[in-house]
Order: structure tokens, then C-alpha cells, then sequence
């Protein structure tokens, strides 16, 4: 019994100092490194000087027993040993985000704290009413939301920068697919052009083929709705005009709005507002996808849950209302 007792001790001794190896604060280090590509971006992101960063990589290296990181001109690149260990450190903190959702299903409150990423229009649209229910439902929810293109958030989320994200998904354009990531549908809006007022019209314009001598106003280069809208222009045998570049959907508006432009507009953008810009149907009538996406490990937390009732809630008050001009 004693030499079981003793075997017992030394065993898990071992145990202890084998799991004791790798510092799971230091994987994930260095999972940001494989994420971010230099030491700057992730003293950066997790507000460490860069020299804490790089002692803290020769750390876990000394701990592993291999190299980890090797020089590529100016730039570091993980060895395949590391590429094992950025695996691993996903792994954990799935499991350590699964636990904490676990204890917050036992609370007696939905408690917590959400970071959102959300593009323009569905901030409009769908967080005020979201946020307001949020707010009288579960009053112990803290919610912080930053404005983000949907292809850099998608990202960012997988990256753990955010715990959701709320993207759009356009005609023929899939979204970026992550592993790990859960998506549930919001809602569909049509995409129409939006033209000048009659009184402001810069040439008659009844089809998508007369917009095609006209200035247009779209999204920077590199986004879902830009690639989209450029690619429904070509389809109609013209390449648009683009004299104007701004990701902010309300300055687009009111490019049109004053006779200097035409966009392709999603409705949802219409939402509690009206303006004197035509809207026409476009051949094909494309809706554009909003849906939310958050981490599968996190995915059943309280408080994430909560918050995808009430978006979804005010996705179906919105409805397809287009405004009266």
C-alpha cells in the first residue's frame, strides 16, 4: 500500500511537471506570431513591449526543447514544430472558451461582456433596437461595438480580436470560411440603383445600361460590395465611371442625392430615414445576405446567445420598407 502510495506521488509529480512544460501563455504568444507576422504586431495586440514578446518566444523554445522561430530575411517564420504548437494553443483556448461559457450557463443572470464587429448599414439598421433590448433584458451584458469591413472582421473574430462579427455576403461573392466559426443568418435585402431626383439628373435614366456614361460612387477597392457592384456593371456590357471612393454609405447618399453620382444601394440602408434618390430594380433582383458569426466555442454563452435573439428580433422588424421620396 505504502509503495502505491509513493508510486502515486511520483507519478503525478511527473504529471505536474510535464504539463508544467509549455506555458499555455506563451503558445499563445505565439499563435498571435503566426496570426500578426512580426513582434511588433503582437506586442501591439497584446500590449507587451516587442523584447517581453521575443523573451517570452525564447521561453517557450527553451521549454520545448526545439527551435521555433527562424530568420527569413527580416521577417520570422515558424519551423513546423511551432506550426504543431500554434495547433495546440487553438485547441486550448477552445477549450478554455467552451469552460467559460459553461460556468456562464450556470449564473443565475446572463452576465459579460461582448466585443461586435459590425459594417455600416446593419449598425444603423439593426444594433440600436438590438442594443436597447440588450440593454432593458439583460442589463449586465456590456457590449462594445467598432465599426469593421465584414472580410477583416470575419478575421479578427477567428483571431479572438472580437467575439462576433456582423458581415454581409453579396450575390456570387462567398465569405471567407474559418475554421472554428459558427454563422447564423439574419436577413436579405435587395440591392437597387439608387439615381439622382428627376430635377437633378445628370442624363434619363431608366435601365442599368443608361447609368453607364454617368459617375458612380462606390466602396474602396478590395470589399465584397465593390467587387459586386463592378462586376453587375460589366455583366451589362460597361465599365462604371468611378470618380468617387468612400466606404461611408451616407456620403454616397448624399452624392446621389445632390445629382453627382449613382450607387448600388442595399436597402437596408433606408432604414428610419427617407431621400429623394430613385431606386430601380435591377435585372435579377440580388439580395445581399447579413448573417453573424461567432467562435463554436463561444457560441452557446448566455450572453451571445442573448444578443443573437435581439439582432435577429430587430432583422425582422426591418422588413424590406423602402422609403417614400
Amino acid at each position: 500500500m505504502l509503495q502505491r502510495k509513493q508510486r502515486f506521488v511520483t507519478d503525478t509529480r511527473k504529471l505536474r511537471y510535464r504539463t508544467g512544460m509549455l506555458d499555455v501563455r506563451r503558445l499563445v504568444l505565439l499563435r498571435e506570431l503566426s496570426i500578426r507576422g512580426t513582434i511588433a504586431a503582437v506586442a501591439e495586440a497584446v500590449n507587451f513591449t516587442p523584447s517581453a514578446v521575443s523573451q517570452q518566444l525564447s521561453a517557450l523554445e527553451r521549454e520545448a526543447g526545439v527551435p521555433l522561430l527562424r530568420k527569413a530575411g527580416r521577417r520570422l517564420r515558424l519551423t513546423p514544430q511551432a506550426e504543431v504548437l500554434v495547433q495546440a494553443a487553438g485547441q486550448v483556448l477552445d477549450v478554455l472558451e467552451l469552460a467559460q461559457s459553461q460556468v456562464e450557463q450556470t449564473m443565475p443572470t446572463v452576465q459579460g461582456r461582448i466585443r461586435v464587429a459590425v459594417f455600416q448599414s446593419a449598425a444603423l439598421a439593426l444594433m440600436p433596437n438590438a442594443l436597447h433590448a440588450m440593454a432593458t433584458e439583460h442589463p449586465d451584458v456590456r457590449i462594445e461595438m467598432v465599426q469593421r469591413e465584414p472580410e477583416t472582421a470575419l478575421h479578427e473574430t477567428w483571431a479572438r480580436d472580437f467575439d462576433m462579427v456582423i458581415a454581409e455576403q453579396y450575390p456570387a461573392h462567398a465569405a471567407p470560411h474559418l475554421p472554428g466559426l459558427d454563422r447564423s443568418d439574419l436577413t436579405t435585402d435587395a440591392v437597387r440603383l439608387a439615381l439622382p431626383p428627376v430635377d437633378t439628373a445628370l442624363a434619363p435614366v431608366s435601365s442599368i445600361e443608361d447609368a453607364g456614361a454617368l459617375p458612380w460612387v462606390m466602396e474602396p477597392r478590395g470589399t465584397a460590395s465593390r467587387h459586386f457592384a463592378e462586376q453587375v456593371c460589366r455583366r451589362w456590357g460597361f465599365e462604371p465611371d468611378v470618380r468617387y471612393e468612400t466606404a461611408d454609405l451616407q456620403t454616397q447618399i448624399r452624392l446621389v442625392e445632390s445629382g453627382n453620382a449613382v450607387s448600388l444601394m442595399p436597402d437596408l440602408m433606408w432604414t428610419g430615414r427617407t431621400t429623394t434618390c430613385r431606386l430601380l430594380e435591377l435585372p435579377e433582383h440580388p439580395r445581399r445576405t447579413i448573417f453573424t458569426v461567432v467562435r463554436s466555442a463561444g457560441s452557446a454563452a448566455p450572453a451571445v446567445r442573448a444578443l443573437r435573439g435581439a439582432l435577429e428580433r430587430a432583422a425582422s422588424a426591418v422588413g424590406d420598407v423602402l422609403p417614400v421620396p
